[in-house]
């Protein structure tokens, strides 16, 4: 009732559902994502810019200020990349890594087993190596160690004559670790960007735009972000000191192509720096240039210039593979790397691995499905889904979380045990827009219902004793039920405006990519094609639909619905009968076979008849 209530309330603010479609086959009501408040910036930002009308309303509807649209469209390092002094304790780490290269120190890199930590841990590993260091990468495996430091690891690092630790993707609440680093006489720098503590771990520098006593504004970057920034104060301190006499400096902007899919796999706001890195990055990653991503990019028969697509869907799972079920270094190896043998041989590995990974969770989500469902036919209301099995895989319970709050909109927790009685479980956990879950967790871990946890606003990690479950799901109940509740009536379909299919051209989708690159914090742009025809419609793939979109005047465009088989999407497409239907997605073009067409990716469709 309170949910239906909250509902009204946020309806009575917005404008009228887009073309009355008020219940989907997903379940949405469709908004026009321009607000009806930033329909005069819109007008100003196409006057003023000499812009079109659909680019204006396209960048006024993801919030971009009318002075702002030059370097929006134009997204450089030069324009967005502020004095990275402007980062807290980024001047001390800069000196203490300036410091090991003069005096030629053992350094270890300690990373996290997914794309963010391969990538950081290979930009720093590069940096040293090209000033003659010989740095030791490790990262822990996943099963056996879990996320951050450990006491265990950082004796290992230090014995092995560690001088120096640099923490990448990790470290920022790891106190009781680095307190052994301490006490070794070993110095930390932690570089990274997940939720802070008021505590803070003993280091010489803890670099995080995301500690609380952090004021640069820049909490939106990936670890690779961060690091990216501590590279290049680390090499204007050693410029200072006169170090390039001998050398030349590195050639930072020639590892971008790091950042860019960093910050895609990552899953961050693709807004300020974080556009020019992946701008600039896709760019230098069409040179070729790192032995690693060249191989990968092979392996994986990418045979067209790399788009955030690909570098989200495409590159990202094979790194994130070795992490899940293979050798969690291995990602961080090929991105390091200098061996074009070698080079090969891990990105093959990783593409097996890969496959191996989709089998695995297409099997766990099946059972995941069936457990959320029970629940949910339990407890309609509740805020989180947390279901768990002894018999699934640490390394893929995130991949399942995702597709379960896909699918339910609602937080969801996936847990794998340890085993079949008791023990520890380890669990990932994603969220809506608006309920924080990393908040959450920490307020878990602070509660002492936690052995340890942590995480961002919409995706989190954590640690649970089997005998604290019941006690940690009413925790997150409580703690989430109103964020929830009204992050749920707030949801909605957004749509950038209507369009026909002859309406979609070359031209259009060029306009379109003025705006991009597309991510998270940067929407894909959705378009609805009012009532045509579905013709042609069929399952290809495992669990794809395929169809053409036709339109009263006769114009026709190819589109697809992927794994909309068996879904009320997929049924809907498949059983239309010759009736009109609105279809939501968004336009691309595509290559095949050395042909570019033209397709629409179909996120929605709802029957006129069915409204109101």
């Amino acid at each position: 009732m309170a949910t239906a209530l909250k509902q009204r309330e946020i309806d009575a603010e917005l404008a009228p559902p887009f073309l009355g479609i008020a219940s989907s086959a997903r379940g949405f009501t469709w908004r026009e994502r321009l607000t009806p408040d930033a329909h005069l910036r819109a007008t100003t930002i196409s006057q003023r810019h000499g812009l079109p009308e659909l680019l204006g309303r396209m960048l006024a509807a993801r919030g971009v200020a009318i002075d702002d649209v030059p370097v929006v469209l134009n997204p450089t390092l030069k324009a967005l990349m502020p004095d990275p002094s402007t980062v807290r304790d980024m001047d001390a780490a800069a000196a203490r890594i300036a410091d090991a290269v003069v005096k030629g120190q053992r350094v270890a890199i300690f990373g996290d087993y997914d794309v963010d930590g391969a990538s950081s841990s290979a930009l720093v590993a590069r940096f040293l190596s090209h000033h003659g260091l010989q740095p030791r990468i490790y990262i822990p495996d996943r099963l056996f160690e879990g996320y951050g430091p450990n006491p265990a690891a950082i004796e290992t690092l230090v014995k092995e004559g560690a001088q120096l630790i640099i923490t990448v993707d990790c470290g920022t609440t790891s106190r009781e670790p680095l307190a052994r680093a301490a006490e070794l006489g070993c110095d930390v720098v932690i570089i990274d960007h997940h939720q802070a503590d008021e505590e803070l771990p003993i280091a010489c520098a803890v670099v995080n735009p995301n500690r609380q006593d952090d004021v640069s504004g820049l909490g939106h970057l990936c670890a690779a972000g961060v690091c990216f920034m501590v590279l290049v104060a680390a090499t204007r301190e050693l410029r200072q000191r006169g170090f390039y006499g001998q050398i030349a400096p590195p050639d930072l902007m020639g590892e971008i192509d790091l950042v860019a899919l960093a910050t895609i796999a990552d899953v961050v706001p693709l807004v300020g720096l974080n556009r020019a890195y992946v701008t600039q990055g896709l760019q230098v990653m069409r040179w070729r240039k790192n032995i690693g991503l060249r191989a990968l990019i092979d392996a994986a028969g990418l045979n067209e210039p790399p788009t955030p697509y690909h570098l989200g869907f495409i590159l990202g799972p094979r790194i994130n593979a070795g992490g899940r079920i293979g050798d969690a270094a291995l990602g961080s190896r090929l991105l390091a790397g200098e061996d074009e043998t070698e080079a090969a041989r891990i990105a093959a590995l990783l593409d097996r691995l890969n496959k191996e990974r989709r089998d695995l969770e297409k099997q766990m989500l099946e059972e995941a499905l069936g457990a959320a469902e029970a629940k949910l036919m339990q407890e309609p209301d509740t805020a989180v889904l947390l279901v768990g099995s002894h018999t699934w895989h640490k390394g893929v319970v995130g991949l399942v979380a995702s597709r379960l709050t896909e699918k339910f909109r609602l937080p969801s927790c996936v847990i794998a045990w340890a085993d079949e009685t008791g023990g520890e479980g380890t669990g990932s956990l994603r969220s809506l827009p608006g309920a924080d879950i990393g908040g959450a967790v920490r307020a878990a871990v602070a509660a002492g219902h936690l052995i340890k946890g942590g995480g961002h606003s919409m995706a989190a990690g954590l640690t649970v004793a089997r005998e604290n479950i019941a006690v940690l799901e009413a925790f997150l109940q409580e703690r989430l039920q109103g964020s929830v509740t009204e992050a749920r009536a707030r949801d909605a379909l957004q749509i950038d405006g209507a369009l026909t299919p002859g309406g979609v051209t070359d031209e259009l989708i060029d306009l379109i990519g003025r705006v991009g690159p597309y991510g998270q914090g940067n929407p894909t742009p959705r378009f609805a094609f009012p009532a045509v025809n579905v013709k042609f419609a069929k399952i290809v793939g495992e669990a794809h639909v395929r169809c053409v979109l036709q339109s009263a005047d006769g114009s026709k465009l190819e589109a697809i619905a992927f794994r909309a088989a068996g879904q009320p999407l997929g049924d809907m497409l498949l059983s239309s009968g010759g009736l009109p239907l609105h279809v939501a997605g968004s336009v691309k073009r595509s290559s095949f076979n050395g042909r570019d067409k033209l397709e629409v990716h179909i996120d929605d469709v709802a029957d006129p008849r069915r409204q109101g």
